[in-house]
């Protein structure tokens, strides 16, 4: 039996956290069968039509020179058949296809199994009076299955449904699957949520999901329907045969029933336990399978066994469990079922809802230290709650359906908008959850295999080499006491009382095959009104004024160069050993690139306008300040403008580019403009006037590269000079997110993306592909580079 619901919450986290019910004032209303009027929407045969996108393709040299940071020649799993992932926020994720497949396993740090894992499946199950009977697995075609049981495997199992009478519906968090078929006069509407809420700390950082089953009886007899969820105990990929993994059956309160799958993770990867729940209420009745044979030998009942009990019997009533069953053994693999009946009259309607959660409470980085996930705040960190956060969900998901209806309305409801922009912008938050998301509680590390006494963010180092120098100036005690006057502020953004212990810190990965951690560029494509994003903007902050002398060395030329200096905006938090060992990216020498430090300065000073939080504005003042003083070194000529060096000094890390350039310039000229901004909202009058002074000076330095229509890319002499940057505007885009002054004219603004519009999107595949980052004014690709030629996919 369960112990309790949950751990009791720490006292600090009602700080700002909306997630307990007082915070539902007017509880909406869903109806769980009927999607919203603006979704993704997709035949669920479309997967036998559509064309898998073609994989962006690198040159043998190109594939060399990235050898290191990706694994180029890596074999990986294409599809085009996503849909909305599972889970909450940093606590794992689990893909879903839109035509039902469980894939895009990230439940471990740094590592991602894209392959399904096809034994993972709801599926009905229809008898009628009359004799009509109906049995599917809910996705269609017949999945390509190995041979290794074939008279005994899910191979077995009735593959019946084509899916051209199935549609799936995707509203990020939420994703609906209205199936008629395969019985016509039975309409099934699967409803998926899982808790990502604006402003919520607490549930939405819960590693479950929940699933509504609506079914309508619009035949003329009664109909006895069993939905059945199946589920492997895999994390992905061969986890399945590497044995030692066990199943049981759980008691829950509430008519919740539910089996556990306990996984033995290999390579000392923290253990995983799922959770499959099911309600039972006065309609519906729940009965489970807590283990079935998928493959391999393991003395139990088989999967076309357990598929025949369902389709003979309607319930596992009549198996007898009695035994705990046995761990796999190494080559097999085992799975658990849960199964749910209802009686539907002629011309009514029933609710069945599932719950899938997991638990892996600890994060393990390859440096060797160990932090706990947010969610184990409420939860506990001993690896047993996942049947507890499985039997909450299906208690307590009406609410946070409500929470989210109350957040999406408007956006939905907003007249102003294009019918395909809402749409568009909510899915897109798809990778808060699937972004290799990973949010932990806060705390220092539980344990550690590295030196517990090494620094975090420290300029001990850096402070150090200057006492030892035995000709020390009056100079440079001042600087040495300036220094430790940063070393203050590192401590108190490293770890703010009320901040940490509410929101916990959070790290996002940059994308599979890319293993950096909080990549800084991708927090403009994921930010949200909300903490998380000014949690991570903490960590920046004190990394700006971090001095790590360790030499690492560059795979581009081979350079030994610092890991990171004073001043200068990591590229992300790490890899091995996020916030202690930060700059895990080592292509290029990223503290000479000339738009993180600007990025900092706006997105800074965007969490500022978006929170009006002052006492954060105050905290990171320092670290904007000394962002933005470094980068006087890139102003070769004194104009106010910083210069590019030649090489791929900015995110685009394979497009060369000199001199004033319209991406790194653009950013410059906002951030020196948020930097004035900002120093009004501190208090600091002097540097508003001097950095207001700085973007007068350089925004006239980057009207030179007005050509009457667009901006030129940069100012040299080069190939790609003339080359129409999609990208041009960002600064502009930053200033505009950030309620700053345009930092060009009206009539150039529109002029410049009409351009990009009509070249790098219209004249590449039609405008079916996405935009292309650079074009040539002839029309043609701009093929200088990887990056130049990239693009986005249909």
């Amino acid at each position: 039996m369960l112990e309790g619901k949950m751990v009791e919450e720490n006292e600090h986290e009602h700080g700002h956290d909306n997630s307990s019910a007082a915070a539902v004032a007017i509880k909406v209303v869903v109806d769980p069968g009927k999607p919203p009027q603006l979704t993704w929407q997709r035949k669920l045969n479309n997967h036998a039509n559509s064309n898998v996108p073609s994989e962006f393709t690198l040159s043998f040299k190109e594939m060399i020179h990235l050898i290191g940071m990706i694994d180029p020649f890596a074999k990986r799993h294409v599809t085009s058949s996503h849909g909305v992932p599972l889970g909450g926020v940093g606590s794992g994720s689990i893909g879903r296809s839109f035509t039902g497949q469980f894939q895009r396993w990230q439940l471990l740090p740094l590592i991602c199994e894209e392959k399904p894992v096809l034994a993972n499946q709801f599926s009905v199950f229809v008898s009628r009076p009359n004799g009509e009977k109906y049995s599917s697995v809910l996705c269609p075609g017949k999945p390509d299955i190995k041979k290794e049981n074939p008279a005994s495997g899910i191979e077995t199992w009735d593959w019946n449904m084509n899916g051209k009478s199935s549609t799936y519906h995707a509203l990020y968090p939420r994703a609906w699957t209205v199936h008629e078929e395969p019985d016509p006069a039975l309409k099934i509407v699967c409803r998926q949520i899982s808790p990502v809420i604006p402003h919520n700390y607490k549930e939405s950082s819960f590693p479950v999901s929940v699933f509504t089953f609506t079914l309508n009886n619009f035949g003329k007899t009664t109909a006895d329907v069993t939905l059945l969820f199946t589920w492997t105990n895999s994390v992905g990929g061969h986890s399945e045969f590497t044995g030692h993994h066990f199943n049981s059956n759980i008691k829950m309160p509430d008519g919740v029933h539910g089996v556990l799958l306990h996984h033995k993770t290999a390579n000392e990867q923290s253990p995983v336990t799922f959770a499959i729940a099911a309600e039972e209420t006065e309609h519906v009745h729940v009965s489970e399978c807590p283990v079935f044979v998928i493959s391999g030998s393991y003395e139990g009942i088989s999967a076309k066994d357990m598929w025949h009990e369902i389709k003979q019997h309607g319930t596992f009533d009549h198996l007898n469990f009695t035994e705990t069953p046995a761990p796999s053994k190494p080559g097999s693999s085992i799975g658990a079922a849960i199964a749910a009946t209802v009686t539907i009259p002629s011309d009514a309607q029933r609710n069945v809802t599932f719950s899938l959660a997991w638990d892996c409470p600890e994060v393990k980085f390859p440096g060797g230290r160990v932090y706990y996930r947010r969610y184990t705040k409420f939860y506990g960190t001993k690896g047993d709650a996942a049947a507890n956060i499985a039997h909450d969900a299906i208690i307590e998901h009406c609410q946070w359906e409500s929470q989210i209806e109350d957040w999406q309305r408007p956006i939905l409801e907003d007249k102003r908008l294009p019918e395909w922009y809402p749409v568009t912008l909510l899915n897109e938050l798809y990778y808060l959850n699937s972004g290799g998301a990973i949010w932990t509680d806060g705390s220092s590390p539980v344990h550690s295999l590295v030196n517990i006494g090494e620094r975090k963010f420290s300029l001990d180092g850096f402070i150090s080499d200057l006492e030892n120098n035995n000709n020390i100036s009056r100079q440079k005690d001042i600087a040495i006491d300036i220094l430790e006057r940063f070393t203050s502020v590192v401590e108190q953004i490293q770890t703010p009382p009320a901040s940490k212990s509410a929101y916990g810190i959070s790290l996002l990965q940059e994308g599979e095959g890319k293993k950096t951690l909080a990549s800084f560029f991708i927090l403009k494509e994921s930010s949200i009104k909300c903490g998380i994003p000014m949690i991570v903007q903490r960590d920046f902050a004190a990394a700006v004024l971090m001095h790590d002398p360790g030499k690492m060395k560059l795979l581009h030329d081979g350079q030994l160069v610092s890991r990171k200096v004073l001043g200068a905006v990591p590229h992300d938090i790490g890899i091995s050993d996020p916030w202690s060992e930060v700059n895990g990216y080592n292509l290029y020498n990223t503290d000479r690139w000339k738009d993180l430090n600007p990025k900092f300065v706006l997105q800074v000073y965007r969490d500022v306008v978006a929170t009006g939080d002052k006492k954060f504005a105050q905290a990171v003042w320092p670290s904007v300040y000394i962002a933005i003083a470094y980068m006087d070194q890139f102003d070769k000529d004194g104009d106010g403008m910083i210069e590019n060096e030649g090489f791929p000094d900015q995110t685009y890390d394979t497009w060369s580019v000199s001199g004033v350039s319209a991406y790194s310039g653009g950013l410059w000229v906002a951030a020196l403009q948020a930097t004035s901004a900002l120093a009004h909202e501190v208090g600091d009058k002097g540097s508003e006037v001097y950095f207001w002074h700085k973007f007068q000076k350089a925004k006239a330095v980057y009207e030179k590269l007005w050509n009457g229509s667009y901006f030129n890319y940069d100012s040299s002499c080069g190939s790609s000079r003339s080359s129409i940057q999609a990208d041009q505007l960002a600064g502009q885009w930053y200033a505009r997110a950030c309620g700053l002054l345009p930092i060009v004219g009206e009539e150039k603004i529109r002029s410049a993306l009409e351009v990009v519009y009509d070249n790098n999107v219209m004249k590449v595949k039609g405008g079916k592909r996405g935009a292309v980052n650079g074009m040539l004014p002839d029309g043609n690709v701009d093929m200088s580079s990887m990056q130049s030629r990239e693009y986005g996919q249909e």
